[in-house]
């Protein structure tokens, strides 16, 4: 795929997605510690909010992580959890316990089965990547309400940067997942209809003691190339090698190396129209670091 998403690498196979993470429902908590990282440092942001939300979405909810903690955060809001995947939804509910003021439901974030302007926050935690933003971003739009908010995540281009080196010694096939560019992301957000989008990012490297546990982790999260154009079938044991030892020559220090670009966005909906027709421009506040 190339590294950065364009024509069909923005056609994405939602059957295949959705069935990832079916599958791996059960095996995705013990293997997300950087997602909850990740949604934890979002969720910091949230000191900047102001206003207690009275009704919270929280779009791609997975096992519901974000959901528990705006529940407790806010304990007087009721908030929705929403995930493509039947089988994470089963988890979050286990999870939940019986009293809590929460609420789940299997849909499609592209295609919210919710309310227009019945929202006050919309959260949604490393979802992006499996969406078109145009459209995501204009379902947000819809759902919340005037002077709504909506706080992201995703994953950056640079996501899995080792993995694609490797996989291109062995052939030219697309056997990454291509990722969206922070400024890209935040031109859909401005073209959505959001003001004052603030956009920022940085690296996180996790290490493996081999390739076979990279490879391991990222089955265990269902996170699979769900490009229409990916490669169907084995990939061969002599291709494979070439992989392996292709991604075995990047070890720092005895460690094969796994890099990942976190995204983060706030964005508001204007308070009237006349708000949304003055957003011309994205103040992008770039504090990428160095890998790890």
């Amino acid at each position: 795929m190339p590294d950065t998403p364009s024509g069909a690498a923005l056609t994405l196979d939602k059957r295949s997605t959705r069935a990832a993470f079916e599958r791996t429902a059960w095996s995705y908590d013990a293997a997300a510690v950087l997602q909850r990282t990740i949604a934890d440092r979002m969720l910091e942001r949230l000191e900047l909010i102001k206003r207690a939300p009275e009704r919270i979405l929280d779009a791609g909810c997975g096992t519901g992580y974000c959901t528990r903690v705006l529940t407790r955060r806010y304990r007087g809001a009721q908030v929705t959890g929403v995930d493509i995947a039947h089988a994470m939804l089963c988890q979050a509910r286990r999870r939940a316990g019986w009293f809590a003021r929460k609420r789940y439901i299997c849909a499609d974030v592209e295609t919210l089965p919710v309310a227009s302007a019945s929202i006050d926050m919309v959260v949604s935690n490393l979802v992006l990547q499996w969406c078109d933003p145009q459209i995501v971003f204009g379902e947000f739009r819809r759902v919340l309400r005037p002077g709504g908010v909506l706080m992201f995540t995703s994953f950056g281009p640079d996501t899995l940067k080792e993995l694609r080196q490797a996989w291109r010694a062995a052939d030219t096939l697309p056997h990454v997942h291509g990722f969206h560019d922070m400024h890209d992301i935040g031109d859909a957000l401005v073209h959505a209809g959001f003001a004052d989008p603030v956009m920022d990012m940085e690296y996180f490297t996790l290490s493996y003691p081999d390739v076979a546990g990279v490879m391991r982790d990222l089955r265990r999260l269902g996170a699979h190339n769900v490009a229409r154009g990916r490669p169907r079938g084995l990939t061969g044991k002599a291709r494979f090698m070439k992989f392996k030892t292709a991604y075995q020559s990047l070890a720092r220090d005895d460690r094969i190396p796994a890099t990942y670009e976190a995204v983060y966005g706030h964005a508001w909906v204007p308070e009237s129209p006349r708000a949304r027709a003055g957003v011309t421009a994205v103040p992008i506040a770039d504090i990428g670091r160095r890998p790890r």
